[in-house]
């Protein structure tokens, strides 16, 4: 669901939606959002029914009136076909943030500096943690915690700190006490504890292993760039409400 300019599908068989944690329903953050990709000039993919779809700009967000803009070329093709359906989606990216809103009641707009796609303001906006993403520090106390079985000692459980974490992958620190493990190396059965009420079970693939020091430049065990194997929605969606609390409370911190 991560793929550029692809939209998310977001309603399963029965009507619900499975990403309503990442749905902003708040006017006046829908706004905030909007206006970062204004200011930003961030290109927004659209997409209608069958393979109509275009990129284009935001070019006006009008909270008051309860209205948006896209620029558009009146003359290129598609356009009356993506007007008439009334079913578009448009999707954007702004650094690790990918944004997912419904465009309705869409007409083209003529005028002397050019032509506009005006819809109606989203109701919802949904963001997502883009996969692949920078990764975001766990704080020291009460931090993530990985424990899997050994594979080269199935009776030896280990359990390692994660030090900083994303949609793709984390890394994590195995004491010096703890038997090595192998770059290269894919385990299964891995259970990961965000907090004390969110786990879940999932594979990780070692892809990188070096000397973790402490301050004082003493070497307090290996740290490991694991990527994520076999995720599963749930494991993802937790993820991605975790990745965002923190996030939020950077952000906080920041303004204070």
């Amino acid at each position: 669901m991560f793929l550029d300019t692809r939209p998310a599908s977001l309603d399963d068989e029965h009507g619900a939606d499975p990403w309503a944690e990442f749905r902003v329903t708040n006017p006046g953050e829908i706004g905030g959002y909007l206006k970062r990709l204004l200011d930003g000039n961030v290109p927004i993919n659209i997409s209608g029914p069958g393979s109509t779809s275009m990129t284009t700009l935001l070019w006006s967000v009008d909270a008051a009136r309860g209205v948006i803009g896209f620029s558009v070329d009146a003359r290129q093709p598609g356009l009356d076909a993506l007007v008439a359906g009334d079913q578009a989606v448009a999707v954007a990216y702004q650094e690790s943030v990918k944004f997912q809103f419904s465009l309705h009641d869409m007409v083209v707009v003529r005028g002397a500096q050019g032509a506009a796609l005006q819809c109606r303001f989203p109701e919802s906006i949904y963001r997502f943690q883009r996969r692949g993403a920078y990764r975001v520090r766990t704080p020291e106390r009460g931090a993530p915690v990985v424990r899997m079985r050994h594979p080269d000692k199935p009776d030896l459980v280990i359990s390692m700190r994660v030090l900083d974490i994303s949609i793709g992958g984390c890394a994590l620190l195995l004491p010096t006490d703890a038997p090595a493990l192998q770059e290269g190396s894919e385990i299964k059965g891995v259970r990961v504890d965000l907090d004390t009420e969110t786990r879940f079970l999932t594979g990780i693939g070692i892809r990188r292993i070096s000397p973790l020091e402490d301050a004082d430049g003493t070497v307090i065990g290996s740290r490991l760039g694991v990527e994520w194997l076999r995720l599963d929605g749930n494991a993802e969606r937790a993820l991605q409400l975790y990745i965002d609390g923190l996030q939020k409370k950077r952000r906080m911190m920041m303004m204070r």
